[in-house]
């Protein structure tokens, strides 16, 4: 039971994150390190999200569909160095963001595009204190870059390319095991990064080409995973997630008024809890919620969403050294209000499918 019920909670990553807080796409995977022997895994992801809006005073002139469907991969690999000691690997897409407002609607920002890519490659170590206590940390290289396209009323006011920068981050942490029935805590913290972007583009704000530098932070992040067998064949899984997005702000040079590009007024905690089932030898299944505070107030344009609700099921059936697990999300989209108060979303949704393969050898 014990080896089957643990596959099970992989289950619950097996569709990528459809919108969670910030510009957020993907949480650092650390599962992959309490396989057993050498491990290694490729996952897939993609999400299609609808959201839209309208002008509160002029409900009829809308924003059509801004947000644009997107895919992740993301590689892991562990090797186990002494019975105490594992080494892992891990490419993750960790950040992102795809928001473009359709021409010709009338609404004010209309054409106003923005597109942001971030990566983290970790190397990761555990060591066993014993058999129920372990002990996990190592170095973060994340990436960050993009670009951002500002239209009102029909004229490009501002763009700018931001080049794409690492820094040097780290994480660490601790995992208390009972494996007899199937239970593991573990706490992950993971630093801020901060980087410093070089910038080209063009302003209306202060007219002409110009080049700059802006310096923005990622948020550092503490992670509660959990599961346990509660009965015979079954599983409960889930975790409690907090980033500290309200350090992260983007201003961009000779922006004017239209900074800053992106910011938060809080921090968010996303939680999720599920419950798995081991059918046979080979099938397992999984059903999980996911939930993330609406904060209210005014966001940004190039990110009008405000928490989250979603639902996810999905599989894994297993062969000899193979695992393969699979997954659905939808996601109910946070109502919000942007545009400085003037522009509602509402009704919006998301639609995630993902896949992971792993190879035990």
């Amino acid at each position: 039971m014990k080896s089957t019920l643990m596959a099970v909670s992989a289950v619950a990553l097996s569709a990528t994150a459809a919108s969670a807080g910030g510009f957020e796409r993907s949480a650092l995977p650390i599962g992959f390190m309490f396989e057993k022997g050498n491990y290694a895994e490729l996952s897939f992801g993609s999400v299609s999200p609808s959201v839209s809006g309208n002008l509160i005073a002029v409900p009829a002139t809308t924003t059509g569909d801004v947000a644009q469907s997107y895919s992740t991969i993301g590689l892991a690999f562990k090797t186990d160095l002494t019975e105490k000691l594992s080494l892992g690997l891990t490419l993750d897409p960790t950040f992102g963001a795809d928001v473009a407002y359709p021409t010709g609607t009338g609404y004010p920002i209309a054409g106003s595009t923005a597109k942001l890519r971030g990566d983290t490659i970790a190397l990761i170590a555990r060591y066993k204190i014993n058999e129920k206590v372990s002990v996990h940390g190592g170095l973060r290289s994340v990436g960050v870059g993009g670009n951002v396209s500002l239209f009102n009323s029909g004229t490009n006011f501002y763009s700018a390319n931001f080049a794409q920068k690492r820094d040097l981050g780290y994480l660490v942490g601790v995992a208390v095991e009972k494996p007899e029935i199937a239970l593991r805590v573990a706490l992950t913290y993971a630093s801020e990064t901060e980087h410093d972007l070089d910038v080209t583009g063009f302003s209306a704000f202060v007219p002409g080409a110009f080049t700059g530098t802006t310096t923005v932070k990622l948020p550092q992040a503490l992670t509660l995973d959990f599961q346990s067998g509660v009965a015979k064949d079954t599983l409960v899984f889930g975790s409690v997630r907090w980033m500290d997005w309200s350090k992260t702000v983007l201003s961009a040079p000779n922006a004017g008024s239209a900074n800053p590009l992106v910011s938060y007024a809080s921090d968010t905690i996303t939680y999720n809890i599920g419950v798995g089932r081991k059918f046979s030898d080979a099938i397992s299944g999984a059903i999980s919620i996911g939930y993330e505070d609406h904060k209210g107030g005014v966001v940004g344009n190039l990110g009008p969403t405000d928490g989250l609700l979603s639902l996810q099921v999905g599989g894994t059936y297993t062969h000899e050294n193979m695992k393969i697990s699979a997954g659905v999300r939808y996601v109910d989209i946070g109502n919000a209000t942007a545009l400085g108060g003037a522009g509602s979303f509402s009704g919006n949704s998301a639609v995630a499918v993902g896949m992971k393969v792993g190879f035990s050898f």
